[in-house]
């Protein structure tokens, strides 16, 4: 039984990765990012299928030791992204997240790359999700456990206990699970602190004049009770001293950001596609709501 639904999500990932390679891959990009986790093995993948010799001259940029193997792997060109040329963007970075809700933020760090996906992203004209159907949820900390944040190993104590100040129970610097092996590593030889906080709302339940959240109201988001709208938590977690990446991607997607007159991406996606049970593909979109394709 658990290796049936094993191959049902990884035919879900498989199947994101194909719709959105196919709707986001521009053979004529120069830099694409290959973020970190399980379904971006998918992506590169799809992109192998295309077998188009122009793949030969496009550099994939990773956000990590894993993704560099992936791309390696596939006999593709790895670019790191400190050899990115001055004021280049990355045309388009796909990658994976632990949780998306409505507004598409998204929840990531799980698989401890978070500071160089952050730095992927947001240095990409646009950032592209691809996940399976349990990371679609309306709300961001209704599935996925905790906040992952990425700090430097002195002040772990003190980013301990500020957390607990902003109403975050029990946070804990990961561990790897041989205890003796002690806590995990990034590649910037970083700790990753996970960050319990109650389910993080949207600036539209903190709206008074929204009667679909009469509970909020009044509400600020800020920590009240431990309540906090997701971008004002973000911003409270990325001032505590000793964090360098909040595993939080909110605020603006890359197309806004460049649209405004922006030198680099933003941190949102602009779609997240996840593979469903029933084999189609969910795709959420900014101010259009979910779209199901491939039924």
């Amino acid at each position: 039984m658990a290796s049936s639904t094993t191959t049902t999500i990884e035919d879900a990932k498989r199947n994101a990765a194909n719709a959105a390679v196919a709707a986001h891959f521009d053979l004529s990009a120069r830099y694409v990012g290959i973020g970190s986790g399980s379904t971006i093995t998918y992506v590169v993948e799809a992109i192998q299928a295309l077998s188009s010799p122009r793949i030969a001259s496009i550099n994939f940029v990773p956000t990590g030791y894993q993704s560099r193997q992936v791309i390696l792997n596939a006999g593709l060109t790895d670019t790191k992204f400190d050899s990115l040329p001055p004021n280049t963007l990355i045309d388009v970075a796909f990658d994976g997240a632990d949780e998306v809700d409505e507004d598409l933020n998204c929840i990531k760090g799980g698989g401890a790359c978070l500071y160089q996906e952050k730095l992927v992203a947001t240095h990409a004209k646009k950032f592209v999700c691809v996940a399976d159907h349990r990371k679609l949820q309306p709300r961001l900390l209704t599935k996925w456990p905790s906040v992952p944040i990425e700090v430097e190993p002195l002040a772990a104590r003190a980013v301990l206990a500020a957390l607990e100040a902003l109403g975050s129970e029990k946070p804990q610097i990961r561990a790897h699970s041989m205890q003796k092996a002690g806590p995990v590593k990034t590649d910037q030889d970083n700790f990753i602190i996970d960050a319990p906080f109650k389910t993080l709302l949207l600036p539209k339940d903190i709206s008074k004049s929204n009667s679909l959240h009469p509970a909020h109201e009044g509400v600020q988001g800020e920590g009240e009770d431990g309540v906090w709208e997701v971008e004002k938590l973000a911003r409270e977690i990325k001032g505590i001293e000793g964090v360098l990446s909040v595993g939080l991607f909110c605020g603006m997607n890359g197309e806004e950001v460049l649209a405004k007159g922006g030198k680099k991406g933003g941190q949102k996606p602009v779609a997240a596609y996840f593979g469903m049970e029933d084999g189609s593909v969910v795709v959420r979109r900014k101010g259009e709501g979910e779209t199901k394709v491939g039924v």
